[in-house]
C-alpha cells in the first residue's frame, strides 16, 4: 500500500468552512459542519506519524490520535472509531469541545506546528470519526456479558458520571446516575451552548446508556431529596461525581445588585429553553447591555449567547491581556467575528445602580440597592508577581473608568460545593476545596463512597472528566470484586463441626 501519510508539504492545514456571522447569530446551531469523507481523508494524511507522538502525551486520555490519523486517511473508519473508542466514551463529543490549541494541537504538541506547516486538524478527525460511526451505525450500547449483581449509584450526569457509568455497566454492575437536572449531559447538556455542540450529540450518548441497561433519576439533589445514608444502603458502591458549578463571587461591592448573575445559571437558562425543559430563557439578554467579567472559555460562552440573545451590547472584561487569557484564543476569534467587545487588563472594582451617564458627572455618587446600571473598572499593567510564574495584573493609578451595563455576568470560576453539608458530615473537603479522597484508590474517608471529575480535580475540562470517569470506575470495580471475594470466603465460624483427632490442639480451618 502506498503510504498515504506525511502530506503536510503538499497540503495546508484546512477546517470545514464556518458559517457566517450574520447567519450563525440568528440561531444556536453548530458553526462548524462537519468534514466531508474526502477532506477528513485530506486533512489526516497531513500527519508526520511522529516516532514520539506528543499530541498523544498531552491528551487527558492518551488518545491513540497517530493511529486513528492514518486509518481515516486510508478510509478504514469503522477502525478508526473503534480505536478512537478504545480510550474515549465519547469522541465525537470531545471533538466538539475540547480546546485542541491547549492540548493535542497545540504547539508543543504538533510538531508541526514548530516547523510551521500548521498542526494537524485533531479535533475535526476526531468529530468526523465520531459522527461517521453514528450515522454508518457502527456504535452500539456496551451490554454486560455477565451481571455480578452489585450496584452502583452515581451521583452526577456529567462526563465524569457518564462515562463511569458506561464502563461500571459493560463490566455487569446494575448502575444509577442520580442527578440534579431532568436530564443527563450536566455540563454538557446545560452549560455548553448549541453553537458548540448541539444537543442531540450529547442525547444519543445519553440513549445509549439507558439501552445498556443503566438507570437514570432526574431531579435528584444531594443533601436534598437524596441522602448519602440512602445510597450507600442501597448501593454497594457510590461515586460522588457531581463536578464545581458553585459560582466565585465577586469581591467587590454592588454584587448583590439586581441583573448580576452568575453564569452557569445563565448559561443554564439558555440551554433549558433551547431543549424545551422552559418555554423561554428565564434569564435574557435581549436589548440589554450586556458585560461578562472573566476570560476563560466559560465566559466566551456566555459572550456568545448573548449575542445570539440579542443583546443591545456585549462586552468582556479580563483583567490581563489576550496572550494570557486562560480560554481557548479560537472561541475568542469566533466572538470577535459574531460582533463581541473586549475590553483587555480591565477589572471590575464596583457595580451601581445609577446610569453611567450620570456617574460621569458625579463620580462618588454610585447606588447599590437597584437594578444594575453601570460598571466601573480600572486599567491593569501585567507585573512578575512575588510568587513568580504567571504574571500578575496591577491597578494602573488615575485609569478609573465605567461601562453601561443592565447585566452583569460573573464568569470568574467555579468552584466544587462543600461535600459536607451534602452528606450530613460524613464526608470531608480536602484544604484546596475539592472532596478529599485517596489519591489512588479515589475512595473517601466514607467505605465504598469515591469521588470522580471536577469534584475531586476542581474545576477541569471534559476530556479530564472523562478520564476521571474511567479511572474511577477501575477503583470501583477493584473494590467490589474484593467485597465479593470477602463475602464469599467461608470463615471458621460457618465449617461444619468435626471431632478433633488426638495431637489436634485447635479447630482446623475450612479446606
Amino acid at each position: 500500500m502506498v503510504d498515504r501519510m506525511q502530506k503536510y508539504v503538499s497540503l495546508e492545514r484546512r477546517m470545514a468552512d464556518k458559517r457566517k456571522p450574520k447567519d450563525r447569530n440568528r440561531d444556536h446551531l453548530e458553526i462548524l459542519p462537519d468534514y466531508a469523507p474526502e477532506e477528513a481523508s485530506a486533512q489526516a494524511s497531513r500527519c508526520e506519524q511522529c516516532g514520539t507522538p506528543y499530541c498523544q502525551v498531552f491528551c487527558p486520555l492518551h488518545n491513540n490520535i497517530p493511529d486513528w490519523l492514518k486509518m481515516t486517511a486510508e478510509g478504514r473508519m469503522e477502525e478508526a472509531y473503534r480505536l478512537a473508542q478504545a480510550t474515549n466514551n465519547f469522541p465525537e463529543i470531545c471533538g466538539r469541545i475540547c480546546p485542541q490549541d491547549r492540548l493535542c494541537e497545540a504547539k508543543w504538541a504538533c510538531t508541526l506546528e514548530q516547523a510551521g506547516h500548521g498542526t494537524v486538524t485533531i479535533g475535526a478527525v476526531e468529530r468526523h470519526i465520531g459522527d461517521t460511526a453514528w450515522a454508518k451505525g457502527w456504535v452500539k450500547p456496551r451490554r454486560p456479558v455477565r451481571l455480578t449483581g452489585q450496584s452502583v449509584g452515581i451521583v452526577g450526569a456529567g462526563p465524569a458520571g457518564m462515562a463511569a457509568a458506561e464502563e461500571l455497566r459493560a463490566a455487569g454492575h446494575e448502575v444509577h446516575i442520580y442527578d440534579r437536572h431532568a436530564r443527563m449531559g450536566g455540563l454538557m447538556s446545560y452549560g455548553i451552548p448549541e453553537f458548540k455542540m448541539e444537543q442531540k450529540i450529547v442525547a444519543r450518548r445519553s440513549a445509549l446508556l439507558i439501552e445498556a441497561g443503566v438507570k437514570f433519576h432526574g431531579d435528584q439533589v444531594l443533601g436534598g431529596n437524596l441522602a448519602l445514608d440512602d445510597l450507600r444502603q442501597s448501593h454497594e458502591a457510590v461515586v460522588l461525581a457531581y463536578g464545581a458549578h458553585s459560582a466565585r463571587r465577586l469581591d467587590i461591592p454592588g454584587t448583590d445588585l439586581a441583573g448580576v448573575i452568575s453564569a452557569m445559571d445563565y448559561l443554564v437558562s439558555s440551554s433549558r429553553a433551547l431543549i424545551g425543559e422552559t418555554p423561554a430563557p428565564e434569564i435574557d439578554a435581549a436589548g440589554k447591555w450586556a458585560v461578562v467579567i472573566g476570560g476563560g472559555d466559560t465566559a466566551m460562552d456566555c459572550v456568545r449567547t448573548a449575542v445570539r440573545q440579542g443583546a443591545a451590547g456585549v462586552t468582556c472584561l479580563y483583567r490581563r491581556d489576550r496572550a494570557n487569557m486562560p480560554g481557548s484564543s479560537r472561541e475568542v476569534a469566533h466572538a470577535e467575528e459574531e460582533g463581541a467587545a473586549f475590553d483587555w487588563q480591565s477589572q471590575p472594582e464596583a457595580l451601581s445602580d445609577v446610569p453611567v451617564e450620570v456617574i460621569a458627572s458625579q463620580p462618588e455618587g454610585f447606588g447599590q440597592s437597584g437594578a444594575v446600571r453601570t460598571v466601573r473598572a480600572h486599567r491593569t499593567e501585567l507585573v512578575i508577581s512575588e510568587t513568580g510564574g504567571r504574571l500578575a495584573p496591577s491597578k494602573v493609578p488615575g485609569s478609573d473608568f465605567e461601562i453601561a451595563a443592565d447585566l452583569v455576568i460573573n464568569a470568574l470560576g467555579f468552584m466544587v460545593e462543600d461535600a459536607g453539608p451534602l452528606t450530613s458530615g460524613r464526608v470531608a473537603m480536602s484544604a484546596r476545596g475539592r472532596i478529599d479522597a485517596d489519591s489512588s484508590s479515589r475512595m473517601t474517608a466514607v467505605d465504598g463512597v469515591f469521588v470522580a471529575g471536577d469534584a475531586r480535580l476542581g474545576p477541569s475540562l471534559a476530556v479530564w472528566a472523562i478520564r476521571e470517569g474511567r479511572e474511577v470506575a477501575a477503583q470501583v470495580m477493584h473494590f467490589l470484586a474484593n467485597t465479593a471475594l470477602a463475602q464469599s470466603r467461608p470463615t471458621t465460624a460457618s465449617c461444619p463441626p468435626t471431632p478433633l483427632v488426638a495431637d489436634q490442639k485447635e479447630d482446623r480451618p475450612c479446606d
